[in-house]
Order: C-alpha cells, then sequence, then structure tokens
C-alpha cells in the first residue's frame, strides 16, 4: 500500500471479497530534509505522507497494517545503480529497478513470511493463464498500462502476484474508491522521482557523488570541439536546451561519451538511430535462436515500433527497427511485445547507440 488510490482500491476490493488482507509499505527513503522554497514538504511517491495515508486507509478497512523499512536496500539497489547509469553516461529508469528489487524480490519475499498466498499491488497490468503458464499482458486501460515497468518479472514471482486493476480504466478505480469511501479517492498523482523531489537531479547526483568529477567537451558529430560542460551527467539523450552553443542549427545532445568526459552534439536528423543493442534481456517466452519480429518500446510514453530481434548471446539482443527512431537513451529500457503480450525486455547500452551513430557520420561522408 503505497497511500495512493490504486494501491488503497486494490486492498478494499479484496476486502470486500473477502480476502484476509494484510496492508505493507515500504519505507525506502528519509524525506524530512526536503521542503520547497515556502517551507512545504513535496509532494511525491512514497513519502511519509503517503505512508500516513496507507495507515488510514489500513484502519478505515480494518487490517493489519505494517511498515518495512527498507531504506538500505533502496539505497543499495536503486539510488546507487541511478547514479552509477548517470556517471557512465546513461539515462536511469529507477521505477524499473524499484519494482525489480523492492517490491517483487524483497517485499514480496517479506509478504511470504508472512504466510501472504499473494502479493496484491495496484498496477495496471494483467496477468493471465494460458496453457498453464502465466503471461503478461497490457492493462485494459492503455493511458494507464505499467507493464514497461513490469518486464524483469519471472515465471515463479508471477505465480505469487496478482494485479486486481489490470481489468480497470483509472475512471473506474477512482469510482470504486469513492464508492468505497476511501480517504484517497481525489488524491493527485505524483510524476517525481521520489527520492528527487524538487525535480533537481543535478543537485541530487552532485550531493551524493560530488561536483567537478565529469566536466569535459561538448564536441560535434565530426569530433569538433564546440565548448565546455560542468558534468556529463548534466545531459540526457534528446536534449536541445541548456548547451549554449551558438551553430547555423539547433543542436541536440545525441551521445555522452563518459569514458573521455565528452557531450556529443549534432543536428535534429542526428537524433535518429534504426538499430540499438540490448543487455540483461529478460524472455517471458522461450529465447529466441535467431531473429524474431515483436513489436518494441524504447520508453515508458512511447508507442510501440515493429522491430527485428536478433539474438547475440550473454543475454543480449540486436533491435532493428522498421523505421529510425529518436530518442533511443541508454540505460532506459526496452521492451518488447507481441500484441498486448509482454515476450521480453532489457536495457539499452551505450556502445549500440554510440556504434549507431558512427555509423551514421561514415554513411554522410
Amino acid at each position: 500500500m503505497s497511500g495512493g488510490v490504486d494501491s488503497s482500491v486494490a486492498a478494499a476490493l479484496l476486502k470486500e471479497q473477502g480476502c484476509e488482507v494484510i496492508g505493507m509499505t515500504m519505507q525506502i527513503w528519509d524525506y524530512s530534509s526536503f521542503t520547497d522554497e515556502h517551507g512545504e514538504k513535496f509532494g511525491t511517491c512514497c513519502s511519509l505522507d503517503d505512508v500516513y495515508d496507507a495507515r488510514r486507509v489500513a484502519e478505515s478497512l480494518e487490517i493489519p497494517f505494517y511498515v518495512v523499512n527498507f531504506e538500505k536496500q533502496f539505497e543499495t539497489a536503486v539510488i546507487d545503480r541511478f547514479c552509477d547509469d548517470y556517471f557512465n553516461g546513461r539515462t536511469p529508469n529507477p521505477c524499473v529497478l524499484c519494482n525489480q528489487v523492492l517490491k517483487f524480490e524483497i517485499l514480496l519475499r517479506r509478504a511470504r513470511e508472512l504466510q501472504a498466498d499473494y502479493l496484491v499491488t495496484g498496477h495496471y497490468a494483467q496477468l493471465v493463464q494460458e496453457d498453464g503458464q502465466m503471461t503478461l499482458r497490457k492493462g485494459r486501460d492503455r493511458n494507464k498500462d505499467q507493464t514497461y515497468f513490469l518486464f524483469t518479472l519471472t515465471s515463479e514471482q508471477m505465480q505469487y502476484i496478482r494485479f486486481p486493476l489490470g481489468g480497470m480504466t483509472k475512471q473506474e478505480v477512482r469510482s470504486h474508491a469513492g464508492r468505497l469511501g476511501l480517504q484517497v479517492a481525489e488524491k493527485p498523482e505524483s510524476q517525481d522521482i521520489c527520492f528527487v523531489p524538487d525535480g533537481n537531479y543535478v543537485r541530487f547526483l552532485e550531493e551524493q557523488r560530488g561536483p567537478g568529477t565529469m566536466n569535459g567537451d561538448i564536441v560535434y558529430i565530426d569530433g569538433q570541439v564546440l565548448g565546455r560542460h560542468q558534468g556529463t551527467y548534466r545531459y540526457t539523450v534528446g536534449q536541445r536546451r541548456g548547451l549554449g552553443l551558438a551553430w547555423p542549427e539547433p543542436l541536440y545532445v545525441v551521445g555522452i561519451d563518459a569514458a573521455n568526459r565528452r557531450v556529443i552534439v549534432g543536428e535534429k536528423q542526428h537524433l535518429s538511430v534504426s538499430r540499438c543493442h540490448v543487455f540483461d534481456v529478460n524472455w517471458f517466452i522461450q529465447p529466441p535462436s535467431g531473429t524474431i519480429e515483436a513489436s518494441c518500446r524504447i520508453r515508458y510514453r512511447h508507442q510501440e515500433v515493429p522491430s527485428r530481434i536478433t539474438t547475440l548471446g550473454g543475454g543480449t539482443v540486436q533491435i532493428d527497427f522498421d523505421e529510425p527512431q529518436k530518442g533511443v537513451t541508454p540505460g532506459q529500457a526496452a521492451v518488447f511485445y507481441d500484441d498486448d503480450r509482454v515476450i521480453g525486455g532489457g536495457w539499452i547500452s551505450n556502445s549500440a547507440t554510440r556504434d549507431e551513430q558512427r555509423g551514421t557520420r561514415k554513411s554522410e561522408t
């Protein structure tokens, strides 16, 4: 129970159906020092206010409630990876890691220790039993579908997980919250990274690792030095603002070479790539031995595109898009779909994007 409307409704519906329900909330970060310029606390998911809201809902449902402290595990699995990714030229997706490690490894294990049959969450996704195998499918509300964040689930985990909201729309969930008298029925959603509630991830990174450690050159795709930057971690692929460069056409970040502390820029056309590599792939089907066709989503809000996926070995695949794609960002997830079914997913690597950009420059010359 995160304190939001989704997990609250999930708990309330199960209680209404006669299930024995235990509420559990993860304490993952100390928010006591985070206030805005007016001294007000930032609104973000998993905050102390959310813990309080979750407790109030549990009390109203008359179910046991526990707060489990996972701050140490969260720092190791999510925050350290978040910082490492930025300092290695990647743009991380901490929500995937939080789901993978905190919810569906550590929290699931804690639930099983309490002799719970299932760990139930408010995710908008569907688990469907087919031919004796559990499959992961998109939530009915396509605007809220969260399968992109769940590509790391294993077949064993899916046996002990339930997503009761997967067949509902967000509007239907709020209607249930109102009908059930939940205090969080109209609670707004947070869009921020939970441990960077003010949105200033550069400040956060420098507090964690120190400033001035990744300063270097801003270079054009042909290697021409155009300026200096104050840290590669300040930039992400596709970024246009904040470059401070004079150039006949708008420039965008098309790559980050963290090893040499270089930010690579080019015109808009250089953002498009036709291929990328993906590592640490988790398959929901029998891993293919060659090339298969599937739809691929490279960002949470990205519409899947037709692609060819070729197994390279060692948990790595090559994705060839039918049409070149913009914003293929190292550190983000690439998730593969067969219609509404998730068939696999992994992490976009640095090297593939740079190789593709080198290939683009060669073809231009």
